[in-house]
């Protein structure tokens, strides 16, 4: 059993992890679930900070000709072998898609897995760009002789499969630019960010890793960790609110002397838990903020908070309108996104209420636990570092690409 235990340990290794240093770093567990038999597959790891961790997936779709991998994920020797197991059954990889230009966890993955599956081709957004050096593309590890850029070198697969396109808005530093991919034998749209459903209770990933769980579910950082449905449940409602609110209005920082006095108490002496340096104190209300957020059935699409305060406040006409477009799909019924749950039904109706629940609430609050997130927009636009004006989130504005 210990030697087993020693072989799957090696092969969700990952030795790149220092080049993106966040949770779970060098060892990277893999949920593989068929989404629609013989056609869509999901391989979903985790990937956060200070263990606010959230599902990151990628979506392989079986094509004319063989496989292709939307928004690949860590390509782990765990990872090749079940896409090689795949391929054995329905074909060879014959397409890698990078669907967005922000989101370095998505990036990332791209040359590494162009790597194990050298014959496949390499297909890009445009606008891709790099901080603070813009650099040319091979120099980011993209094969130069198979890298094409999404709708300037044509699109793959478009007998299967329909593109649409989500930007690009010049946002300063740089570009936010998605493209969704919509596969017309299953009415299945698959989409990278813009779009997610956020369950009220924790998913399956979960079951291969549920420290992060475990972790936030505490209220000091002397308590220990336990196992239990109960604190699953409230650690992920904790990491909700962390992830989609930075810092949301119920969550204090603890005073500094405060924590470290805490930190090594009989039983946290790990670094697993940070040795029991836990800065966070939630208020009483945490709970109904997180009920505030996931009040909408668990099939209601959301626009992720950080994009709709960051980058949709001054473009949500362009947002709508591409709403509204996916609305517009043939034969739509499910949604596909590299986060959080999927599948989830998804038809015009879904989208419709979607686009009329963002006409009818502000689309940039700036009280409660949307704060934090005002603050940063407040800061970027005071200090000249994206646009205020609309008109400048434009694609004929935005920066020239090192991949031209």
């Amino acid at each position: 059993m210990e030697g087993q235990a020693r072989l799957a340990l090696n092969s969700q290794r990952w030795d790149w992890w220092p080049l993106l240093p966040i949770y779970p770093y060098g060892i990277r567990k893999t949920l593989v679930r068929e989404l629609v038999a013989d056609r869509l597959w999901s391989f979903e790891q985790l990937h956060g900070i200070w263990y606010v961790a959230v599902p990151i997936r990628m979506t392989v779709i079986k094509v004319t000709g063989g496989l292709l991998l939307y928004a690949p994920i860590t390509p782990t020797p765990e990872v090749c072998t079940k896409l090689k197991e795949l391929e054995s059954l329905h074909g060879p990889i014959c397409s890698i898609v990078l669907p967005t230009t922000s989101g370095l966890e998505h990036k990332l993955s791209v040359p590494a897995m162009a790597r194990a599956f050298p014959k496949a081709t390499v297909w890009v957004s445009d606008y891709q760009w790099s901080f603070p050096i813009r650099l040319p593309s091979s120099w980011l590890g993209f094969p130069a002789d198979r890298t094409k850029i999404l709708f300037r070198d044509g699109l793959p697969h478009t007998t299967d499969l329909e593109w649409i396109s989500l930007g690009p808005l010049h946002l300063g530093l740089g570009t936010f630019l998605e493209v969704a991919c919509f596969d017309r034998l299953t009415g299945s749209l698959i989409v990278t960010d813009a779009l997610v459903s956020i369950p009220k209770t924790p998913l399956s990933v979960f079951d291969l890793d549920p420290l992060p769980l475990l972790f936030h579910a505490r209220e000091n950082g002397f308590e220990p960790i336990l196992d239990t449905p109960e604190m699953r449940q409230k650690g992920w409602l904790r990491i909700v609110l962390f992830a989609n609110y930075l810092r949301p209005a119920s969550l204090e920082i603890r005073p500094l002397f405060d924590s470290l006095r805490e930190s090594f108490s009989p039983g946290c002496r790990q670094s697993k838990l940070h040795f029991g340096f836990y800065p966070f104190q939630w208020k009483p209300e945490w709970q109904s903020d997180a009920e505030e957020l996931l009040s909408t059935p668990s099939a209601m699409l959301l626009v992720a908070p950080v994009l709709q305060r960051l980058v949709f406040p001054r473009a949500q006409v362009l947002l709508l309108a591409w709403i509204r477009r996916l609305a517009n799909l043939p034969g739509l019924c499910r949604l596909i996104s590299a986060h959080y749950d999927s599948p989830v039904d998804c038809g015009p109706q879904q989208l419709e209420i979607l686009a009329s629940r963002l006409l009818q609430k502000p689309s940039s609050p700036n009280q409660g636990s949307w704060a934090t997130l005002a603050f940063i927009d407040d800061l970027l636009l005071r200090n000249g570092i994206v646009p205020a004006d609309p008109q400048d989130f434009d694609g004929g504005n935005a920066p020239n690409s090192p991949w031209a």
